[in-house]
């Protein structure tokens, strides 16, 4: 059995992280899939998908990191070809990834207690996200 449904979310002008995990969860719930796997994948360049605790202090944590790591007021080539100053979330959500599987046993996405699946939209322009899981596996 394979199906394929999107979740949306709108983001601010800002580094946006959305806990997708309850949507994820109620999508293999309906699907009827006992075992399988569910791949999540974000369309765009500016936009990444990971896991992590979604607690306000370690997103913080990330939000610096990821700064440190690509600072939004550097100078980028991306940004003096395009004019549109997001060189940094290009390169940030290159480093994140754009999709990840997650197995699906008994029914339920495997996940750590405290492992949330977050979209991490880095764009410095508000933007319309069309969020891909396609569910592949086998019914009860």
């Amino acid at each position: 059995m394979r199906i394929t449904q999107y979740l949306e979310r709108r983001s601010t002008a800002s580094v946006d992280i959305f806990d997708l995990t309850e949507d994820l969860r109620k999508l293999v719930t309906e699907s009827g899939i006992a075992e399988g796997e569910m791949l999540v994948f974000v369309p765009g360049s500016t936009a990444a998908l990971t896991t992590i605790e979604y607690e306000p202090g370690v997103l913080e944590d990330l939000k610096a990191a990821l700064e440190r790591m690509a600072p939004a007021h550097m100078r980028y080539a991306h940004d003096a070809a395009w004019g549109d100053g997001n060189g940094f979330s290009h390169v940030r959500a290159a480093l994140v990834g754009p999709s990840l599987v997650v197995p699906i046993a008994g029914g339920h996405p495997i996940l750590g207690t405290w492992q949330q699946v977050v979209l991490l939209d880095f764009d410095n322009r508000a933007r319309h996200r069309r969020i891909l899981v396609r569910l592949i596996g086998e019914a009860e």
